[in-house]
């Protein structure tokens, strides 16, 4: 019997996952070929098989949980979860400036028809906030509040929106709060449909790099923009943020992290979805906050990206037909690889969201953190 497949398929039952199995979990091989490539490519071949056609599963959400929970990542010989030495000679280039724009370009501007069919109203491409919400919209709404109201945001004051998308955070904040919004990003569509989402608000967007900024701001926040900074960069950031942050402002940072510290993004999202991102770990935001910052509150809501995910993909799927023609079927297998891939890793909890709230010098009498 062919080693390749005797391997693959004792990985996988150690998950409780069956080859052509009948649960929804289960993996249908369509080309036996997929075998020999996952045993020499780990987790970048396993994605790629699935683009290719040739494999399939009725839950590919909860395959790619149970993998991670079950830990059969770690006894693998290529990883599926995270390969620190993966692109360990691009590693030097994550974040630089030479290369800011490359997300802009590849990810962010693919384009606002694609984001606009499966995000919210308001098209917040970050983990929605599902304390007390009903659905989607209501979800993400309650997540931009939570963010004007942990920052304690006051009508006039003027805020410094790191990765600011398409606009959401400053609009909300803009409409709701009496507040003025100077956005930052490094995507072109970003900027145009911002820029018409948000025409009479006082509301600016610039197409520009954190490390250009200038002026200082009453508050600072940044959501799902870390990801992109790169790790050794982190302590640069902190220190952008620090330097454009009044005193007595607060910073908000909310970003996708990791369990372990210096691992790479995993290689199929690097390659197809984010490329040159690394997620930070506790670890390593915590060495780069030294010398600059006092952390106020750090709030954990992980397992809302499992729902997030799955209603981003609900949307996308239902509306996929509107829109399959300009991306085409390839296209449609590799996004809901990547939803739904994500989406299980949330849901083994191997990948965490935390909201970090950060001063100068200490809020005066301590802060009271906000849920």
């Amino acid at each position: 019997m062919d080693r390749a497949k005797v391997a693959v398929e004792n990985l996988l039952a150690e998950a409780d996952i069956k080859v052509n199995g009948s649960r929804p979990w289960d993996i249908r091989v369509r080309n036996d070929d997929f075998y020999a490539r996952v045993v020499r490519g780990g987790s970048l071949a396993f994605g790629e098989t699935y683009l290719a056609g040739y494999w399939d599963a009725d839950r590919l959400d909860e395959l790619i949980a149970r993998l991670f929970s079950s830990h059969v990542t770690e006894k693998a010989r290529v990883s599926f979860t995270n390969l620190a030495a993966y692109l360990s000679a691009t590693v030097r280039r994550r974040g630089a400036k030479s290369s800011a724009f490359e997300i802009g370009r590849r990810h962010y501007d693919t384009g606002n028809d694609l984001f606009e069919r499966m995000l919210d109203r308001r098209m917040v491409y970050t983990c929605a906030y599902w304390k007390d919400a009903k659905d989607l919209d209501e979800a993400q709404e309650a997540k931009l509040d939570l963010v004007c109201r942990k920052i304690g945001l006051q009508k006039d004051q003027h805020v410094l929106d790191i990765g600011c998308g398409w606009g959401s955070f400053a609009k909300f904040a803009a409409e709701r709060y009496g507040a003025r919004v100077t956005g930052i990003t490094v995507s072109k569509e970003q900027v145009a449909l911002g820029r018409e989402m948000c025409q009479g608000l006082p509301v600016e967007f610039r197409l520009q790099d954190y490390r250009d900024v200038t002026g200082t701001f009453d508050h600072i926040i940044s959501l799902g923009m870390f990801e992109h900074v790169g790790t050794a960069h982190y302590a640069e950031y902190m220190q952008v943020a620090h330097d454009h942050l009044k005193d007595g402002g607060l910073f908000l940072l909310h970003t996708i992290g990791t369990n372990r510290s210096g691992l790479t993004t995993e290689p199929w999202i690097d390659k197809y979805i984010f490329p040159n991102g690394a997620l930070p770990s506790v670890a390593e935001i915590g060495k780069a906050l030294e010398g600059r910052f006092v952390m106020e509150d750090w709030h954990n809501f992980g397992a809302y990206y499992d729902k997030t995910l799955m209603a981003w993909f609900a949307n996308f799927d239902r509306r996929w037909p509107e829109i399959s023609a300009k991306y085409g079927e390839t296209f449609y297998r590799m996004w809901k690889y990547y939803l739904l891939a994500c989406a299980g890793s949330f849901r083994a909890r191997a990948n965490q969201l935390w909201q970090i709230v950060l001063s100068k010098d200490g809020v005066p009498g301590g802060y009271r953190p906000v849920r």
